[in-house]
């Protein structure tokens, strides 16, 4: 059953590739047909990565562990990339803005890419992981995380229409392609709105957790540190917004950065600032 899991996510990775290549073609001719079969191709993509984050959570009870799918490097960005695609398509079911697609569905591919290198066997939890905390936790940290990287796949978008508009380079193609600026603007910041609160709360059930765990609310190590700086990065971005009016570039540029302080919390963290959140990098070696 874990061998399938992986065959199954190894199928879903494909399909994001293919869809990223028809919400690319939708761009260029704007057909809506395309942009339809763009949104199902995601869709069936998801089902499959869904399917497959079954098939892994009953291969760990089949042996006897019976852990959620994301207490390890592989199974976290496996979740990580469904948590990306499903926030995506849920945007663009409210928001109707598929163009989107093209700067989203390559991140979850990504991730799915990477876990081709990374073990994916399933191993007991370590005791400071034995907790009902971990779902509350684990759970909103990444539907949080997820929405970042869509607010920044939307903010690379909109640089680089602003950039070709201020420089006149294949304007008439970008303006045909790209959602207006004004539009992309305030679609990362309702991305980010999402977001911030499960960051909040991940920070918060985070919080609770090492209490159970090691018998402190806080003890400022590494992964603890670098998510609070990551929530305030957020922060700053929502103070700017609301309070001084903050919009475009800066917004955008203060949206990738976040996200690049996301990256680094999640993975940077791990291995280059070992501490009592070590246990992330289990399973982590190459095969």
């Amino acid at each position: 059953m874990l061998g399938l899991s992986s065959k199954f996510f190894g199928a879903a990775m494909i399909i994001y590739i293919i869809a990223t290549l028809v919400y690319l073609t939708y761009l260029v001719i704007r057909s809506e047909k395309i942009g339809h079969l763009a949104t199902l191709t995601t869709l069936s993509g998801l089902i499959i990565h869904t399917t497959a984050l079954a098939l892994r959570t009953a291969a760990s009870y089949q042996q006897g562990i019976g852990q959620p799918p994301f207490t390890n490097l592989y199974s976290s960005m496996v979740f990580f990339s469904w948590a990306i695609i499903l926030t995506y398509l849920i945007l663009e079911f409210k928001f109707k803005q598929k163009a989107i697609g093209v700067f989203v569905t390559p991140i979850a591919f990504i991730l799915l890419a990477v876990t081709t290198l990374l073990s994916n066997q399933i191993e007991p939890l370590v005791p400071a992981l034995q907790s009902n905390w971990l779902l509350s936790h684990v759970v909103t940290c990444f539907f949080g995380y997820a929405a970042f990287a869509v607010a920044c796949g939307i903010s690379i978008m909109y640089l680089v229409r602003v950039h070709c508009e201020e420089k006149g380079i294949g304007q008439g193609i970008v303006l045909k392609t790209l959602p207006p600026s004004e539009l992309l603007d305030e679609l990362a910041y309702k991305a980010i709105v999402i977001g911030f609160p499960f960051l909040t709360i991940g920070i918060i059930t985070g919080a609770a957790w090492a209490n159970y765990a090691w018998g402190t609310y806080w003890s400022w190590d590494p992964k603890e540190t670098w998510s609070l700086i990551t929530w305030f990065v957020y922060a700053a971005f929502l103070h700017a917004r609301f309070a001084a009016g903050w919009k475009g570039k800066r917004t955008a540029i203060l949206s990738i950065v976040g996200f690049l302080f996301v990256l680094f919390t999640y993975l940077g963290v791990s291995w280059l600032l070992p501490g009592l959140h070590s246990y992330a990098i289990i399973n982590m070696f190459i095969k």
